[in-house]
Order: structure tokens, then C-alpha cells, then sequence
């Protein structure tokens, strides 16, 4: 009899031991009963006979979690405060027939196999001399960003570093912050890699997951191209990741376990010796101050790009005039807003009060395509209101500009111009999101409108005017990296335009000066924030760490605030910056408090995280969200 701990797959609980009369590999996946039900569990490591009685195993799969995986998810859910189960759920088993098979003569067929799918003449783009030199650069060194303006041709570098590997023999993962990116990356992928090549995200039906799997083991697939969940697929000889839009906060699950795949796929590169390529136009702070730097000075084409600065709030004479010259002339324009989907919040003029949820204290969003109120923290939903709930006021008004709105104030503007919305609430499946794409580069639509979405590497070349606005807003934001996203969004949408003639940037912000300060240099703006932030004791200079506490009685979620606050007081090389209750108070009838910790090293700060951790209390390390 063997005794074993295991842990259930997609499960918070803890690690519980089974035996069984087999001999089993930390790895293996099992099946183990659980109370009326049986679940899938995956073997962490053999250990002796238990006090207590045990009950045995089921059977066994034929998939199995490899040791480097397993090492990874041990660092995951320590690093990232989850469970272990939690952290191996991220992974996506092998089949132990394709991979771990012990008769030597299957393993060389199937090794064989694989390198007869290897077409050894890959096509590559042509590059020019500056993406040549970064290119060579980027092969000699283990990890490095590759920092290269909007437009200069990364992805020609990109695709030739992949071709690379296909020539070793080695496979790639290719990451994208978000799927809005795959229908345009997978065409240009496909040119170069055909079949070898697949997209993997969230969207993706079971069955095709399956077949993409079947692709892999089957060594016809080479290539995973994909948002986060990419990172995780089971290739074999691993020998290159992609990390593109590297600064995006798509990267971070807000969920746990709370993994940045960006710094979950250096450690990957480092286990499993894999060049790990991190690039943006705009990097984040973080990855410019610790890698090595190989950069791309200027676009692929060099066309000219004229800054106009304007002031107010809304959709004004000036940027109506523009995106009509724009339909005149036939060029296309894209439109940006800081608010998420088609709505506003409704506010009472009387007493100055908004609409709140009544579970959670945030505004109820409007959506007037919908005729309803939503809260985006609960999903709450309910008939739109006219009276304030606060004094009694009627009517109640919104300000904040939506989408949709914005849609409607166009199409009433400029007779026959054809908007396309492109947001979260619109492009709700791959489908929508191809048509509104395949529109949009077909020239059925002639204005791009939405939200972050925009910013996130869209490349279309009859885009001639970009307009940005909200900037303000997200300067405002209580964050220490409101400056920077507002940047980088800045030259992100800018750079959506004029990519092969020229382009206009409208941009509505009562801060001109301070964006035209670093217009021609983002550099410059990087070591200015670097400096900002190494005065100011911020990362990349020290470690964060917020703690979330939510309890549905309130007093009781600041006595646990309290006393998690005089635990870690007791360690003094971590600084408490600041406790008490979170920015939203409230979601879904439970209260919120936080605390916020820093370190000079995150070692001292995790040993503190580590002693006071518990289950009342959820821990985000390196944050990028605060409210």
C-alpha cells in the first residue's frame, strides 16, 4: 500500500492524502472520490502512513503534469498566495503517451515524427538593416525587451525569431494581452508557419482545444499564439517566449492566483532554457530598469504626424470637423474614450449624489441600448431610475460620456458615416469581433470607437486620424502609475494612426504641456518617471503588496484589518503605507477594507505576507489595481 498527497484540480481546498497499491509519479493525474462525488486530483508527492484512515484511489489518467510544471505551480502559489491546486490548475497536462512513454522504440517513432512535421526552410520576412541588428541582438541574449516604436517592424522580428526555432527543432509561445489582437496577428502568422501555427484563448470551444492539443502532441503544431492562457499549453522543447504589449495590465489575473504572465514567463524561460523576448513601444518601468535593452528607433515607414491639443470634455465642433473631413476624403479614424462600454452614471443636481448599487458602493452604469442600470462589480441590474434615492429629487442627470452616446452624437452629425463600437459590451465573442474587424478593413465602417481595447497593437493603414480623449481622468486616478499609463496610452493610440501616410492626433486634455514635453521621446519620459519614482520609494525600486479583506459584516471586516495591521507591525523592514477602507467600500453586500505594505526586498515582505496569511484575507503582490 502507497500513500500519497494529492490535490484536486480547479479547487481552493487543501492537499489530502489517498492511498492506493500502485506505484505513482508526483505528476499523475487521478481520480479520487470526495464525499458523494469523485474528483480529478493531481499527485504532488508520495509520504508515509497517516495516523488516520485513508481512502484509496480510483484510477489514473493518462495525462500527467510534468516536473517542470509542478515546480512552477509550487512557485506560483507561494509567490502569488494561492493554493497549489489553484496554481497546477493554470496548466494544461501532457498525455503520457505521446511524452512519457517508457518503451524507448515509441518514444523514437514519436521524436521521429515531430521532426519530419519540421519544414527546414522556413520563409522569413525581409528586414531592414535596423530590425537585422536588433534581431541578432536579441539572439545572443537569454531575455531582453525589445523596445521599438509603434510601427518599426517587431513583428517581422518576431516572426523571424520563431522561424529560428522551427529550424532547431524547437517550439514557441507567442503572447498577446488580449484576444481583440488574434484574428490580425493569426493571418499575418499564418502566411509564414501555415498549420504549424494556432491561436488559444479564453474563447475557444472545448472542441477546438481538444484539437489543438491532439495538433501539439502530434508535433504538427509548433506555435502557440494567444492572450495569458497561452502561456501554459503543453509544447514540448520549448524554446522561445514572446511577451508583446508587455507593459499591458491584461497580463495580471485579477483572480487567484494573482500571476503576472509577463514575470511568470521569465521564470518559465529561466526552468525551462528558453529565450524570453519581452517588447513594447511603451515599457513598463519595471522591465526597462531590469533588462537589457534592444531597441528600434524609428518606424517602418516614416510618416509625418501632426499634434493638435484641445481643451473641454465631450465631443466637440473641432473633433466632429475632423472625423467628417476624414469620411470626405475616404480615410478612416479612431476614436478613443477612457470609459468602459456604453454607459454613464446618473447623478442627482440637488444633492450632487450618483446612483449608487445597492450591494456595492459604485455608481449603477448606464446602458440606454439596453434600457437598463448594471453594476460592473456584481452585475446587478434594474429598471433606469428618475428619482434620487438619497432626497427625492427627480430628474436624475449623467454627465460622463459613453460609447454609445458618443455613436449617436456622431451619426447625428455626419449623415452616412458608419461608426464601428469596438468595447468590452460590444465584442462579447471571436465572431463579433472578426466582423467588426473585417468591416472596419474592408472600409464598410469609417470610425473605430471604443475604449482600451484601441490602444492594444490594431495595425490598419488607412488610419489618418486618431482623437484621444479622457486623458485627465486617468491622470487623476489614485494610482503612483497614473502618469505612466496615461503616457503610454497616449503614444499607443497615436500610434494606431499614420502608419503609412500622413496622420492627425487630436488629443483633449487641460494638461497639454505636460504630454508635448515627451511627444518625439518616450525614453525620456522613462528615465524622468524612473527618477520620480526612486525619490518616491515606488516600483520598481521597492516591492508592493496589497491585502483585501471583505466581509459582509463591516465591523468585523476592520477587526480583521486591525489585527492583521498589529501583526505586521512586528516586522520591521516592512513599511505599512497605509490601511483602512478600500476605495470602493463595497461590493456585492460585503464589506471592504485594505492594506497596502512595501520593502526595499520582497523577501521580507513575503515572509511577513506568509505569517499572517489566512483565509479571511486575500493577498495581491506586485499590485496594478487599487481600487
Amino acid at each position: 500500500m502507497y500513500f500519497y498527497k494529492i490535490s484536486l484540480i480547479h479547487s481552493s481546498a487543501p492537499s489530502l492524502t489517498y492511498h492506493s497499491e500502485k506505484v505513482l509519479s508526483a505528476g499523475t493525474i487521478v481520480l479520487v472520490p470526495l464525499k458523494s462525488t469523485s474528483k480529478h486530483a493531481v499527485v504532488v508527492e508520495n509520504v508515509q502512513k497517516p495516523l488516520f484512515e485513508t481512502t484509496e484511489i480510483i484510477s489514473e489518467s493518462d495525462k500527467v503534469y510534468s516536473e517542470k510544471q509542478m515546480q512552477l505551480a509550487k512557485f506560483i502559489s507561494e509567490y502569488y498566495f494561492s493554493s497549489f491546486s489553484e496554481a497546477i490548475s493554470l496548466f494544461l497536462p501532457y498525455s503520457t503517451s505521446a511524452y512519457f512513454h517508457t518503451d524507448k522504440n515509441v518514444q523514437k517513432e514519436i521524436s521521429d515524427r515531430q521532426i519530419e512535421n519540421i519544414q527546414l526552410q522556413i520563409p522569413k520576412p525581409t528586414l531592414t538593416t535596423s530590425q537585422q541588428k536588433a534581431y541578432n541582438q536579441l539572439l545572443k541574449k537569454d531575455k531582453a525587451l525589445l523596445f521599438g516604436v509603434t510601427g518599426s517592424g517587431k513583428t517581422e522580428i518576431f516572426i523571424s525569431l520563431m522561424a529560428k526555432m522551427l529550424e532547431e527543432g524547437k517550439t514557441s509561445i507567442f503572447l498577446m494581452p488580449e484576444i481583440s489582437l488574434t484574428p490580425q496577428m493569426e493571418k499575418r502568422l499564418k502566411v509564414y508557419f501555415g498549420d504549424k501555427v494556432a491561436m488559444w484563448h479564453s474563447k475557444l470551444t472545448k472542441k477546438k482545444k481538444q484539437t489543438i492539443l491532439k495538433g501539439i502532441e502530434e508535433g504538427d503544431i509548433r506555435i502557440i499564439a494567444g492572450a495569458r492562457s497561452a502561456l501554459f499549453v503543453p509544447l514540448t522543447n520549448l524554446g522561445l517566449i514572446i511577451v508583446d504589449e508587455e507593459h499591458d495590465d491584461s497580463y495580471k489575473s485579477m483572480t487567484r492566483p494573482r500571476y503576472h504572465a509577463r514575470d511568470v514567463a521569465v521564470l518559465m524561460g529561466q526552468k525551462l532554457d528558453a529565450k524570453v523576448v519581452l517588447a513594447s513601444a511603451t515599457p513598463s518601468m519595471s522591465t526597462y530598469h531590469k533588462y537589457e535593452v534592444v531597441k528600434l528607433d524609428k518606424p517602418f515607414v516614416e510618416a509625418k504626424k501632426k499634434y493638435t491639443f484641445i481643451t473641454g470634455n465631450g465631443i466637440n465642433k473641432t473633433i466632429l470637423n475632423a472625423l467628417s473631413k476624414q469620411y470626405q476624403t475616404q480615410a478612416q479614424s479612431l476614436l478613443f474614450l477612457p470609459t468602459r462600454g456604453n454607459f454613464k452614471y446618473l447623478y442627482c443636481q440637488a444633492c450632487g449624489k450618483t446612483h449608487l448599487c445597492p450591494y456595492c458602493s459604485v455608481g449603477m452604469a448606464l446602458h440606454r441600448k439596453k434600457r437598463h442600470l448594471k453594476c460592473h462589480y456584481c452585475n446587478f441590474t434594474e429598471m433606469i431610475v428618475d428619482t434620487c434615492t438619497q432626497c427625492g429629487n427627480t430628474p436624475l442627470t449623467s454627465e460622463r460620456l459613453g460609447t454609445q452616446e458618443a455613436i449617436e452624437l456622431i451619426d447625428a452629425a455626419i449623415e452616412g458615416i458608419k461608426v464601428e463600437q469596438f468595447d468590452k459590451d460590444s465584442i462579447t465573442t471571436t465572431k463579433k469581433l472578426k466582423e467588426a474587424l473585417a468591416r472596419f478593413e474592408s472600409g464598410e465602417s469609417h470610425v473605430l470607437l471604443g475604449t482600451q481595447m484601441l490602444s492594444k497593437g490594431h495595425d490598419y493603414a488607412n488610419i489618418t486620424l486618431s482623437v484621444i480623449m479622457g486623458l485627465d481622468y486617468i491622470l487623476g486616478l489614485a494610482d503612483y502609475r497614473a502618469r505612466e499609463r496615461a503616457m503610454a496610452l497616449l503614444f499607443q493610440i497615436a500610434g494606431r494612426s499614420g502608419r503609412s501616410k500622413e496622420a492627425e492626433v487630436i488629443v483633449q486634455t487641460a494638461d497639454a504641456d505636460f504630454f508635448k514635453r515627451y511627444l518625439s521621446d518616450y525614453e525620456c519620459f522613462i528615465k524622468d518617471e524612473l527618477a520620480f519614482l526612486e525619490m518616491a520609494d515606488y516600483p520598481p525600486f521597492v516591492s508592493l503588496a496589497r491585502i483585501l479583506i471583505s466581509h459582509k459584516d463591516e465591523a468585523k471586516a476592520s477587526k480583521i484589518t486591525l489585527d492583521t495591521v498589529t501583526k505586521l507591525k512586528m516586522f520591521k523592514t516592512v513599511e505599512i503605507v497605509g490601511s483602512g477602507k478600500a476605495p470602493i467600500e463595497r461590493i456585492a453586500n460585503k464589506y471592504r477594507c485594505h492594506i497596502l505594505l512595501r520593502a526595499k526586498n520582497r523577501v521580507p515582505l513575503l515572509k511577513a505576507l506568509h505569517a499572517v496569511d489566512c483565509r479571511e484575507i486575500e493577498i495581491d503582490f506586485d499590485p496594478v489595481e487599487f481600487s
